[in-house]
């Protein structure tokens, strides 16, 4: 395979194959509630965006604007909300076959991108309206266009990773801990050449990257010139940074500290699949003991990043396996390097045994993207029976209002005229928040109303009584359930006036 396709460019069938991959149902799964925060955001002018990253979330303000601007441009269906994602991950698999190329060898950068399209964590994050794509794809590029200039230093070159570690700040702060493994090649290629830190790519191997080594007068430049790379990143990112840490309290609030087992469950976790990501880590741990010196770039892409979050995840609740998706490409890296070490049927083999093992996992998250993937929330479901019921005067009621499952913007996505929101006397939108406010005296608000859409969190077969406080007063004070409709995750209810 690999001596037929000479003639193809080494990140074609990567990304190809991951292009298809994560168009495959793409828009089977509903908007889970993280995506819904995305539309919220997304809907909004840009004033309003600056507002809302000046009360929460901050960290993701950029990409929301993104995300506007693509809005815009081409609607806000689900397919439309997910499709730059499917671009980022096929672009980051395009980019790590040729990473793969100029580090080892063009067979080592196939199987590493054929290995990653396959993976169910390819899919899960190409198909949501996150960052966590992009930020992998930019994770990779930096990688690139850093071996790119330590190959052969230039202002050039050094401006091009500049302004791809600002992006990659911009969309994902975590994902600035990919700077420490840059800084350990930095330091090495500095200190004794290209060929030690393992970026010189293999001994005449035609690798398609940049050719010639620097001289030894170059490699003394390079640490400062990296340090100044570095300097419009810190510029740009560091409000972002200051803005986010101020809101981690409630941005994090569900987060816990870390723990020893979280270490063991994070290949599952980043894998979107136990066995898959069991799978990868051994063959992964086969290329770094085959590379040598070589899996330096690769190996500190991986392990550095895991060990500051898990550290920092020790004082501060900051540990959430989905943020480190953006160490996946370069564990396929090492585990491409193995499989280019035996037989091109026994790599294809391996590549396929993993898109293999990973299909139940593909079908599930296909299905929806809530974890776990036996707790589905169907925001459509309850949108449908509102729509069929629904009379000139109704309104609806949400329980609880302040949920990370965003239950008013589930069910206002998938409505075009939902009812009024009875209870809020100052939307989302207007409080630059991703909640609205409820009345604090929702009896005098329920005032003149005869109908209402109860809908609640969890399965209930009496949901008003599910209803806490005096909002749960107000509504068995004035109404009585006319119906209920269970669906999964939510309890949908018609309640009428006594």
């Amino acid at each position: 395979m690999v001596g037929v396709a000479r003639g193809v460019p080494v990140w074609l069938p990567p990304a190809l194959l991951t292009l298809a991959v994560t168009l495959t149902g793409i828009g089977s799964a509903q908007l889970w509630r993280d995506e819904l925060a995305t539309w919220s955001a997304a809907t909004r002018s840009p004033e309003e965006l600056a507002r809302l990253a000046g009360t929460i979330d901050a960290a993701t303000g950029p990409y929301y604007l993104f995300m506007h601007v693509w809005v815009r441009l081409v609607g806000d269906s689900t397919i439309a909300l997910r499709v730059p994602a499917a671009v980022a991950m096929t672009v980051a698999a395009g980019l790590l076959a040729v990473l793969g190329a100029w580090l080892v060898d063009r067979r080592a950068g196939l199987f590493a991108g054929l290995l990653f399209a396959v993976l169910p964590s390819t899919s899960r994050y190409g198909q949501e309206a996150r960052p966590y794509a992009l930020a992998t794809a930019l994770a990779v590029l930096t990688t690139l266009l850093l071996v790119a200039a330590l190959r052969r230093p230039g202002w050039a070159r050094w401006a091009g990773y500049a302004a791809a570690v600002a992006a990659l700040g911009l969309t994902h702060l975590i994902a600035l801990t990919l700077l420490v493994a840059h800084a350990l090649v930095v330091l090495i290629c500095w200190w004794r050449g290209p060929a030690v830190a393992g970026v010189a790519g293999p001994a005449g191997a035609q690798t398609g990257g940049p050719g010639t080594i620097a001289a030894a007068g170059g490699r003394d430049r390079r640490v400062w010139r990296w340090a100044v790379a570095l300097v419009p990143a810190v510029l740009v990112v560091t409000p972002l940074l200051l803005l986010a840490r101020a809101q981690r309290s409630e941005q994090l609030d569900w987060v816990n500290l870390t723990r020893p087992d979280d270490l063991s469950a994070l290949p599952g976790g980043v894998a979107q699949s136990s066995v898959v990501g069991g799978l990868l880590v051994g063959v992964a741990a086969l290329g770094a003991a085959r590379l040598g010196r070589r899996a330096v770039l690769p190996l500190g892409a991986v392990l550095l990043p895991v060990l500051l979050l898990f550290g920092a995840g020790a004082v501060v609740p900051l540990w959430v396996p989905r943020y480190l998706v953006f160490v996946v490409p370069f564990a396929c890296l090492l585990a491409g390097a193995a499989l280019a070490w035996v037989p091109v049927p026994a790599a294809l083999v391996v590549v396929v045994l993993a898109g293999l093992l990973g299909l139940p996992d593909q079908a599930a998250l296909r299905r929806t993207h809530e974890w776990p993937r036996s707790a589905p929330v169907d925001y459509a479901g309850v949108a449908r029976v509102i729509a069929d019921g629904q009379r000139p005067g109704d309104a609806v009621v949400y329980s609880p209002r302040h949920s990370w499952l965003f239950l008013d913007l589930g069910i206002e996505y998938h409505l075009d005229d939902p009812p009024r929101d009875v209870l809020v006397t100052e939307d989302e939108v207007a409080r630059g928040d991703l909640w609205a406010a409820e009345c604090r005296q929702p009896a005098q608000c329920l005032t003149g109303t005869t109908r209402v859409w109860l809908v609640v969190a969890g399965r209930h077969a009496e949901p008003l009584a599910a209803v806490p406080g005096a909002k749960g007063d107000a509504l068995r004070a004035r109404f009585t359930v006319t119906q209920v409709w269970p669906r999964p995750g939510l309890t949908v209810a018609l309640l009428t006036s006594r």
